[in-house]
Formats: C-alpha cells, structure tokens, sequence
C-alpha cells in the first residue's frame, strides 16, 4: 500500500489536480496513458533483449538493426556515418558492429549513388528481413488487429500521437 496517498501506478501529478469533488478525469486518463507507455517501453525492451539473445546479438547490434529499417523504410537509408551519430559509437565501433551485422547476414553495404561512389548506405538483406519477420511478425499481426478496432478519425489520432510521443522521447534521448 502506498504511503503517500497515491495508488501504485498513479501519476503523482493526478492526485495534485484533485478537486474537492475528487480526482480530475483528464489528469487520471493522462497517467493512465503515462503508464501504458512506460510498460510498452519495458516490454519492448525485454522484447529486444529476447530477439538479441535468440540471435545471438549485441544490444547495440539490435539497436542499428532498427535503425537501419527505419531509415530504409523512410526511404533514406543510413550510412555508416549516420548510425554511428544515432548510436554515439566511435568510428571504429560502428564499423566493427557494421562487419558483425554484414558477417551474420542481417545487413549489407551498398554503393548506390553512381555519381559518388564512395558513398555507402546500409540496406537490410533478404535473409536480415526474414529473420526479424519470423520473430516480429506475430507482434505486426496483433498491432494490426488492434489498430483494426479504430475507425479512420480514431486512427489519424493515434498515428499523430505516436508520432509526437517519439518524437519528444528522441530529444529526451539526445539531450542526455
């Protein structure tokens, strides 16, 4: 039992904005939503940490996977310069972590820009991608069904959400 008046998993915040007639709807909805989003980080982390391990990988391995996809999916893949600034890694790190994910199958460096062939991208191998579908998929499957149970107004909520609460958590991240 709590001892200072709030209920595990509250919000502290909540309870401040109470008013004599009882607790403010929208400040108890806010933790709610506060703590929904700190348990989907957890678990997406003991998810990470499942995948990593089941595939013999490094947290940081995991982590430019993602990024990798990302990029690639924004349609503006990484170079190794850009993940090394997104995984604060030396140079010499990235590159290594870079061989590691090459040697396994996951990624692969491609020289794309005919004007510059120096420039290097970092794209995701048929095999990288089956490997994260065969793990990840299900996960998809039953995002999708959630996200089936919003209309087109509801949805358009969440994507802007979303989009918002990552991006407020990145530049918590980067300003570490």
């Amino acid at each position: 039992m709590a001892t200072d008046g709030i209920s595990p998993g509250e919000d502290p915040r909540a309870s401040a904005s109470a008013s004599a007639f009882g607790p403010d709807p929208r400040a108890l909805r806010r933790g709610q939503i506060t703590d929904a989003l700190r348990r989907y980080g957890t678990d997406s982390t003991r998810l990470a940490h499942a995948f990593a391990a089941a595939h013999e990988l490094r947290p940081a391995d995991l982590f430019a996977l993602v990024a990798v996809l990302t990029a690639e999916r924004a349609g503006d893949p990484l170079t190794p310069g850009g993940l090394q600034r997104h995984l604060r890694l030396s140079s010499a790190g990235t590159s290594y972590l870079i061989d590691r994910l090459e040697a396994a199958g996951h990624v692969r460096r491609s020289r794309e820009d005919s004007a510059d062939n120096r420039k290097v991208r970092l794209r995701y191998t048929e095999g990288g991608m089956r490997t994260a579908l065969s793990f990840f998929g299900p996960l998809a499957d039953s995002t999708t069904a959630v996200l089936d149970g919003f209309d087109d107004a509801e949805i358009d909520v969440v994507a802007r959400f979303t989009a918002a609460i990552a991006d407020a958590m990145n530049a918590h991240v980067e300003n570490l």
